[in-house]
């Protein structure tokens, strides 16, 4: 299938999550001791970003947030930015959002007509927390000194308990979302679903 230009409409949300992301970085950060990686809501952003926009714009969101982090804006929690956090310990976990964000939403555009919330949770734990620690974790132990790649999966539990949280919040919200604003939904899977529904 030909993909057409992303349409004034898409690169608005495109700029408005991306946005939400950087907001989401304000409260600051939690640190953990003896790991690099800090406890944010950022994540929280990453998850609806990726179940409101789709496997195609997300993605794009995501590379302009973290664009913008690594020209030197300091968008992440804590005030961090720069291309030396890009490529740090944490660099990992900023690659898993981007790919998270597109598996959450190809995860999410291909429910079901009649979905339940359970999808939605579904494709956040796939995409917001397996697909991000997959990428996050091992760069953690490949970039720091004295931390084994078991030694980091085992530090990586404590993260577990807000992830999920995350998940249900970004569940509910977005769930509400797409049910009642479906035009937020990507526009070709919207126009299958539509064809899909009269044809049956």
């Amino acid at each position: 299938m030909r993909r057409t230009p992303l349409a004034t409409h898409d690169l608005a949300l495109v700029a408005v999550f991306a946005a939400l992301i950087a907001a989401l970085g304000a409260p600051g950060s939690i640190a953990v001791s003896g790991l690099s990686t800090p406890i944010t809501l950022q994540t929280l952003g990453v998850m609806l970003t990726g179940s409101v926009l789709g496997s195609r714009r997300a993605p794009l969101a995501l590379l302009t947030f973290l664009a913008l982090v690594a020209a030197g804006l300091p968008l992440l929690a804590g005030g961090r930015g720069g291309w030396a956090v890009v490529t740090g310990p944490t660099g990992g976990f900023l690659l898993g959002w981007l790919v998270g964000a597109a598996v959450i939403g190809w995860i999410v555009e291909h429910r079901p007509a009649r979905f339940g919330l359970g999808w939605i949770a579904m494709a956040n734990v796939v995409g917001g927390i397996a697909v991000v620690y997959a990428f996050g974790v091992p760069w953690t132990a490949w970039s720091a000194t004295n931390l084994s790649l078991q030694a980091a999966w085992s530090a990586s539990v404590v993260f577990l308990p807000g992830d999920l949280m995350k998940v249900a919040v970004t569940t509910i919200v977005a769930g509400g979302l797409l049910r009642g604003y479906p035009a937020a939904m990507p526009r070709q899977h919207r126009v299958d679903r539509e064809r899909n529904s009269v044809a049956n």
